[in-house]
């Protein structure tokens, strides 16, 4: 709670923004574009590791001809002082070489700098203060480098959203106010907004969020939303919790297994970790192989974790469970909760964990839609 105040009195003391909005017509605007060397373009050096522990190294790649564009809305990252951030880009690079950059292989690859709500304002709003101004404020910037995107950057071309936390939080009003109705319906191919409750009539695809956009329930489905947060097996959303629990009554949080569209069972998940963060993992850092420090800044683990949607009434979430696998070199453990000084915090469940424990398999289903 310390830290949430302390957060909260730096908001508190600084306006919404410092700096203006950003003109999308300028390159140095946008943190991924097409055809040009930025970090959705630079190779990520990446190792597999199964159970026989580290094999093969190799980078990703950019497509050279893909069929898609990809828009993403990166998550709260920024420790600017206040409410917005700046147009400055530090800590916003490296949310985009491990949550996005590996989609250049299937698609060009679009990310605008927007003046996001901070760290801070998150810190505000757990303590129960509006931070509606500067959520509109950061929408706005999204709002205007998506109509940019369409107007002069798209051609006409299907795209795909992709976002996670804040980023899914601005694309779900993005579809709510830009899409559903308008003809950038017919060109949105696919969304993946994981990281953010997206609520729906329990038993139900469609209402809630949205109006007219369903859930995907295959492989390959157009026009449709990905969503789901994660937590650990055994330890479902406490009640009133941020991520995973609806507060409308009928409503429930919705949630699509990347591995396994409509499915309710277990299923592997391909995965890919950074190997070189300094955040708090439950238990201690994690040792990634017993044959010691992993020889790349990314791993790649299929089976390692696997996933199931679980829906109970107001509850919503993709349970994550690790395949245990006795003798193996890889590791038993992966992390994913939130800490806060020196505390993780229940509410957020496997936050972190969102976009990589599923990386793979959400890049396939791209895939999947560009056929």
């Amino acid at each position: 709670m310390s830290l949430l105040l302390a957060l909260a009195a730096q908001a508190a003391a600084a306006p919404l923004a410092t700096v203006g909005a950003p003109d999308y017509r300028t390159e140095a605007n946008w943190l991924c574009l097409p055809g040009r060397k930025d970090v959705c373009s630079t190779p990520l050096p990446t190792t597999a590791l199964s159970p026989r522990g580290y094999g093969s190294t190799g980078l990703s790649t950019v497509a050279a001809n893909p069929r898609l564009d990809c828009f993403y809305v990166y998550p709260t990252v920024s420790r600017d002082g206040g409410m917005n951030s700046d147009l400055a880009v530090s800590e916003e690079t490296g949310a985009a070489a491990s949550q996005f950059a590996r989609f250049a292989g299937t698609c060009r690859t679009f990310a605008p700098i927007y003046r996001q709500m901070t760290t801070a304002a998150i810190g505000s709003a757990a303590l129960g203060r509006d931070i509606r101004p500067a959520f509109d404020l950061a929408y706005g910037d999204v709002r205007e480098a998506f109509r940019n995107f369409l107007a002069t950057r798209s051609g006409g071309r299907p795209f795909v959203l992709v976002g996670h936390s804040q980023g899914s939080w601005h694309l779900q009003r993005l579809i709510a106010e830009e899409i559903e109705g308008k003809p950038a319906a017919r060109q949105m191919a696919l969304a993946i907004i994981p990281g953010f409750n997206v609520l729906v009539p329990e038993g139900k695809l469609t209402g809630g969020t949205f109006k007219s956009t369903p859930l995907c329930t295959r492989a390959g489905q157009r026009g449709c939303v990905v969503t789901y947060v994660s937590y650990r097996e055994r330890n479902p959303p406490p009640a009133g919790a941020i991520f995973g629990f609806a507060p409308g009554r009928g409503m429930t949080v919705a949630c699509t297994n990347p591995a396994a569209l409509g499915s309710q069972g277990w299923h592997r998940l391909d995965s890919y970790w950074g190997t070189r963060s300094n955040l708090p993992v439950p238990g201690g850092p994690i040792r990634w192989s017993s044959e010691g420090p992993p020889p790349t800044p990314f791993v790649r683990t299929e089976g390692l974790a696997s996933g199931r949607c679980v829906n109970e009434g107001p509850r919503g979430y993709l349970e994550i469970r690790t395949n245990v696998t006795p003798g193996a070199k890889w590791t038993d453990r992966i992390g994913g909760e939130v800490g806060m000084g020196g505390l993780f915090i229940p509410g957020w469940g496997m936050h972190l964990a969102d976009m990589p424990v599923a990386q793979g398999d959400l890049i396939r289903l791209v895939e999947m839609v560009s056929r």
